[in-house]
């Protein structure tokens, strides 16, 4: 959820259809029919024809992109908050190294590494792990580790970011409904896939098909991936505390639209709809927003100050539904996953799922079916999307849709040249927590909190 990003340092030219460098929340540029000026300013048509060509980029699927958030520790005394001053040392280390991806920070210092775009599932595995072990040796002359976990149990939470105007916003505007939204910013961490929206024409691989199967085959990757077990507090006793804190940060924010609409449509008027979080300031002042505004509003209101485009690129960087369409689909619902080479079972199930049409189908069916079952309402706070942050794979419906989906996707990924090892470690997750209705919560917890309060 990284939020301030600079340009990339190693600039990758993609399809114009396709997705490009895995950097969350960095403004997408604009469309080639879009007005090319930042700061020309915004009519309500202009900024839905802005939406529309931004959104979905159409072509056949070709690129793969992930985004892996980690916690950082003490090597010896992992439940210890750390000063910030020990995290920035870690981050300026990280930073410094040569790598493919690219390093940011979230707000409570979990450190991410967003990939480049890959043109196959190896490419994209081979990149994250050289470059996770470059991350590794160097925290670890410094008596750190990086820690895959949805929810960090170490209290208080504390902004590392203290000097970020969009970080205090953020933090002031989710404080009006409750704690949440410190637990996101300060105490998350997920692994989040990117794969291209998909063909303009209907069948396996079209952008409609694959928007909603996002939608519908993502509570069975909630629960088959859920790693923040709840302790005390609202989420006491969820495999997926980080879900539960998502779908309580904000009554519209946090939504999928309507899965019934056309996808650019209702993207669109999802968009439109939301509250604007802040109002950038180019002076030392606070950015704030009257309450209550939504950017539709805003454009046709005109106040507190005339719209721009750039606005409208920030205001699409504050959206943090489970999809999230930015050209490509980032699938936002899957926690950080524990040990060495966790994270590449999502990587691997998801692009297996999404890019080979045989298992698309499959995962298309089985999530539908039980979809079905539950009702209309959005993801992520209908009664499947809860039940799988619950439960996990305790749920039987659940189990047995994630047996087929994975079943799906093991027999995809030698189709999709995945290596050996990739294979194994899939197989290997399968038949621990998959085959067994367990997920990686239901494991002993890593560390416990020490000085601090135990999970909420």
């Amino acid at each position: 959820m990284s939020q301030d990003s600079p340009a990339p340092h190693a600039p990758h030219r993609a399809p114009p259809h396709a997705l490009p460098r895995a950097l969350p929340d960095a403004p997408p540029p604009a469309p080639p029919r879009a007005d090319r000026t930042r700061d020309a300013r915004l009519t309500e048509t202009a900024a839905e024809e802005l939406i529309h060509g931004i959104c979905f980029k159409t072509g056949p699927p070709r690129l793969l992109g992930a985004e892996l958030e980690w916690l950082v520790l003490d090597a010896e005394r992992p439940g210890q908050p750390l000063p910030h001053e020990r995290l920035a040392a870690a981050h300026d280390a990280a930073r410094a190294l040569p790598l493919r991806s690219r390093v940011t920070v979230e707000p409570g210092g979990q450190l991410e590494l967003s990939s480049a775009p890959a043109a196959s599932l190896t490419e994209c595995v081979n990149g994250l792990q050289a470059d996770l072990t470059a991350v590794r040796g160097a925290l670890r002359t410094q008596g750190l580790v990086l820690a895959g976990l949805g929810q960090d149990p170490r209290r208080p939470y504390r902004r590392m970011l203290t000097s970020s105007p969009r970080y205090a916003a953020m933090e002031a505007y989710f404080d009006r409904t409750g704690p949440a939204g410190r637990a996101m910013m300060c105490a998350t961490a997920s692994v989040q896939v990117c794969v291209d929206a998909g063909q303009e024409e209907p069948g396996p691989l079209g952008h409609g098909r694959r928007w909603r199967l996002a939608h519908l085959v993502g509570a069975v990757l909630v629960a088959a991936f859920a790693n923040s077990p709840g302790g005390v507090g609202p989420y006491a006793g969820w495999r997926c505390s980080r879900q539960g804190i998502w779908s309580d940060l904000d009554t519209r924010r946090t939504l999928a639209p309507p899965l019934d609409a056309e996808p650019r449509a209702a993207w669109t008027r999802q968009v439109l709809d939301t509250e604007v979080m802040c109002l950038r300031s180019e002076g030392d002042g606070p950015w704030t927003a009257p309450r209550g505004l939504t950017f539709r509003d805003w454009l046709r209101t005109g106040g507190p100050r005339p719209v721009t485009v750039e606005d409208l690129h920030y205001h699409l960087t504050t959206l943090f539904p489970p999809v999230r369409p930015r050209g490509h689909l980032e699938l936002r619902m899957i926690d950080a996953q524990p040990g060495d080479d966790g994270w590449l079972v999502p990587v691997a199930v998801v692009h297996a799922l999404f890019d080979d049409p045989e298992a698309a189908e499959t995962a298309y069916r089985v999530a539908k079916a039980l979809a079905d079952t539950h009702g209309p309402q959005p993801a992520p706070r209908n009664p499947l999307w809860r039940s799988a942050a619950r439960h996990g794979l305790a749920d039987p419906e659940l189990r047995a849709a994630a047996k087929a989906c994975f079943r799906a996707a093991a027999g995809a990924l030698p189709r999709l040249g995945a290596s050996a090892h990739v294979r194994d470690t899939v197989a290997e997750f399968t038949d621990r927590y998959v085959r067994r209705g367990r997920c990686p919560a239901d494991d002993p917890p890593p560390y416990r909190p020490t000085g601090g309060e135990a999970l909420a």
